[in-house]
């Protein structure tokens, strides 16, 4: 018997090889539709369903169709327990309550859960980690290998330089991005303040206007852009008298955000219960730039 937290893949009677059951939350939305062709091109894996909220267009309809696939035999439903305890792992890039509605699930059934989610506050990222006391979970606000190794330079970088160097973090997405500062610039900040050894919310300068006074020594400061169809573009700028340095990254497709889902699926399922980063994904955790 598999041991609590830790499904075990079925293996193909033919071939041998074990199969992936992988679910998708919000499977009808835009990046939802992503992550189930990801999931359905993946060698090894196989789409064990999707769901939608109560009342969507898109309940009862093939997941496959949905996504603008063949058909993949199952159907979109709107019961997410189900949907777990059919999964090895489910996928979710939602809003931040269904989020910790669903992590409640995976914690009861067993099952991984891989959440690109973001907006998360205090209390919902508490929610997550109690859940990750009885399953494996996989949290990142973006799941690029790119994005992950500039958050490992941004701490280094700042480890290296004083205060006097300010930081800025500069980031754009779509018009239709519901939450500001990105996830993914806040995460870029939490590593900027712990490269300075301090707590981000302590330092952090999230909007200026008006009369604003000078600049703050020790500052992490944040600048957010909306407009058209950018995927996500984020840089931190750190500057100090006579000179400037820029670590950027630019997305141009949200395909990778999808495939670093899968990635984070093959690798968590089968771990002990924990919460785990992208970090901890690519292998980047220990390692040094």
């Amino acid at each position: 018997m598999a041991e609590r937290g830790r499904k075990t893949p079925k293996t193909n009677a033919t071939t041998g090889a074990s199969t992936l059951k992988i679910g998708v939350i919000g499977c009808a939305g835009r990046m939802g539709q992503m992550l189930v062709r990801a999931v359905a091109a993946a060698d090894g894996c196989v789409v064990s369903g999707g769901t939608e909220r109560s009342g969507a267009a898109a309940i009862g309809q093939d997941v496959g169709l949905v996504a603008g696939l063949d058909p993949l035999g199952v159907s979109v439903t709107d019961d997410p327990a189900a949907l777990f305890a059919a999964s090895d792992a489910v996928l979710e890039f939602t809003g931040p309550a269904a989020t910790v509605a669903h992590a409640a699930i995976a914690a009861r059934t067993g099952t991984a859960h891989v959440v690109g989610t973001t907006g998360l506050g205090a209390a919902e990222a508490a929610a997550l980690k109690r859940a990750a006391q009885d399953t494996a979970i996989v949290w990142a606000p973006n799941m690029s290998l790119g994005v992950n190794l500039l958050m490992l330079l941004v701490e280094r970088v700042a480890r290296v330089l004083d205060p006097d160097w300010d930081i800025e973090i500069v980031e754009m997405h779509h018009r239709m991005k519901v939450d500001a500062p990105s996830g993914t610039a806040l995460a870029l900040g939490q590593a900027a303040a712990a490269g300075r050894g301090v707590d981000l919310d302590s330092v952090a300068k999230r909007a200026r206007d008006g009369i604003t006074g000078a600049r703050h020594r020790g500052e992490i400061g944040f600048a957010t852009l909306r407009g058209g169809d950018v995927v996500g573009e984020h840089a931190v700028v750190f500057a100090t008298e006579g000179e400037r340095i820029e670590l950027s990254h630019k997305a141009t497709s949200r395909e990778i955000f999808a495939r670093g889902a899968v990635h984070a699926a093959r690798w968590v399922v089968g771990r002990p219960p924990g919460l785990y980063s992208m970090a901890d994904v690519l292998g980047l955790s220990k390692a040094s730039v």
